[in-house]
């Protein structure tokens, strides 16, 4: 008989008194944590736990996820609260287990090019405790996020393109089961034909299926050359032929970057820079001093055969930094042209070949639409984001911000594309997972039901009632 997507209401009140009872201080009920902690940095309406929990290690986990499971108490994951599609929203109640204190770097494995981190150590934390070793790791979802949290939402970012996402950079995985038993998934070895492939199953199962406690994930050798540019262009078509095109010569930069009109003027604004307000690619090239060149020259003459205009160079690391950093706060920097409102953003993924066509679909939405917006994108891989400016307190604008949201993933999926490439599913895109995964929905279900019969792992999310 098939378990109900929802969670059996247990006894919350006796999980709490057991957690204090073995955690302490561990634990807070009070109202402003609690809703920290049932709020992402979207749109969707936040929805507090009944407690959290501050875990310190693998241990605690166990301990607290067996608590919760003697009394049927919904468990919520929480890293660094960067999550897009209401992943930490306590739908049905119980407790959020903080993991951002369990921030042990175990071990780097220069030689090999892995680390094994706990899951609350940061992509930021990561990255500085290896600076010495020329070695980096490469996923850059544009928040200073937790790797644990990445690993959930399968994260990916601005140097996918070239580097790949979280599915390709996670080797192994220590994981808490619903039943507070630990498992040890996948190992360093560079690939395996050694049964089903569990790590995979677990990247991207958003907390649904475990806790994950440990992960190792690969690192990449720092690049002899790194050189960063801008590239304004006549029409957004322009920009993204040019990408298409990039592509397809299989010479891909590490980055490869779309920012539109509204976009620009809203960075330059905040980020007090004097880029010409026109459809903008941010490229960065990696490699030798000879590839890089190269590459950059070859780009170069595409985007020119496409409207391009000369390429603003950054070589020097703090240019860099300021150039990306500036990307990085664009999503910001657009809640500052329009005071009072709030992000409403959604992503799509779609085969590189229809980018153009759904892009400059989304476009025309916003221009014919009454509320502002922008789009950007890691083009390089299909990926783009639109963004819908909208008041928090004006209903109609947020039913047009959903109408519109839906056009732009309806038009993915029916070009052979997806709901979402990094964002997740959460509880926000549920209403597109029939129509893109079919009857495979009921053998996503089949697993929830196998790995977590109580229902207790982050119950409403990624499965449709």
């Amino acid at each position: 008989m098939r378990a109900s997507v929802h969670a059996r209401l247990g006894d919350i009140a006796a999980s709490i008194a057991a957690l204090e009872a073995r955690f302490g201080k561990q634990l807070s009920v009070a109202l402003a944590l609690r809703e920290q902690h049932g709020a992402g940095i979207s749109h969707h309406k936040p929805r507090p736990p009944d407690a959290v929990l501050f875990a310190a290690s693998t241990e605690d986990v166990r301990e607290a996820v067996r608590i919760c499971a003697r009394h049927d108490t919904p468990i919520i994951p929480y890293g660094t609260g960067t999550s897009m599609e209401g992943h930490l929203a306590a739908l049905h109640g119980g407790v959020c287990i903080d993991l951002s204190r369990m921030t042990k770097i175990i071990a780097v494995h220069a030689e090999d090019m892995d680390a094994v981190v706990e899951p609350g150590v940061t992509r930021e934390a990561l990255n500085s405790f290896i600076r010495d070793t020329g070695l980096f790791f490469s996923i850059d979802p544009g928040a200073n996020a937790s790797i644990g949290g990445m690993t959930a939402t399968r994260a990916s970012g601005t140097n996918a393109v070239r580097y790949g996402t979280m599915r390709e950079n996670v080797m192994a995985l220590k994981v808490v089961t619903a039943d507070g038993e630990l498992i040890a998934i996948g190992n360093r070895a560079k690939k395996s034909s050694m049964g089903y492939d569990l790590t995979r199953l677990f990247v991207g199962s958003e907390g649904t299926l475990g806790l994950i406690t440990e992960i190792t994930v690969k690192l990449h050798p720092q690049p002899q050359c790194i050189a960063s540019a801008v590239c304004a262009f006549e029409t957004m078509k322009g920009a993204v032929d040019t990408v298409i095109q990039t592509i397809q010569l299989g010479a891909p930069p590490a980055r490869m970057e779309l920012l539109d009109e509204f976009s620009i003027s809203a960075v330059n604004k905040h980020s007090k820079m004097n880029l010409k307000v026109a459809p903008t690619l941010f490229i960065e090239f990696h490699g030798s001093d000879s590839a890089v060149g190269e590459h950059a020259r070859s780009v170069q003459e595409i985007a020119a055969e496409n409207g391009g205009g000369d390429f603003i160079w950054s070589l020097l690391p703090e240019e860099r930094a300021r150039l990306w950093k500036a990307r990085h706060e664009s999503g910001w920097a657009a809640r500052e042209m329009r005071p009072g409102c709030m992000n409403w953003t959604t992503d799509a993924c779609v085969p590189i070949s229809q980018l153009a066509e759904n892009i400059l679909a989304a476009r025309a939405d916003l221009d014919s639409g009454a509320i502002p917006g922008r789009i950007i994108g890691h083009v390089g891989d299909g990926n783009f984001h639109v963004t819908y400016l909208v008041m928090p307190d004006l209903p109609h604008e947020l039913a047009e911000a959903e109408r519109l949201a839906n056009r732009v993933v309806e038009r993915a999926i029916a070009c052979e594309g997806t709901a979402s490439g990094e964002h997740g599913v959460g509880y926000g895109k549920i209403p597109h997972m029939r129509r893109e995964h079919g009857a495979g929905i009921e053998l996503m279900r089949a697993i929830k039901q196998a790995l977590d019969p109580r229902n207790i792992m982050n119950p409403g999310k990624i499965l449709p009632d």
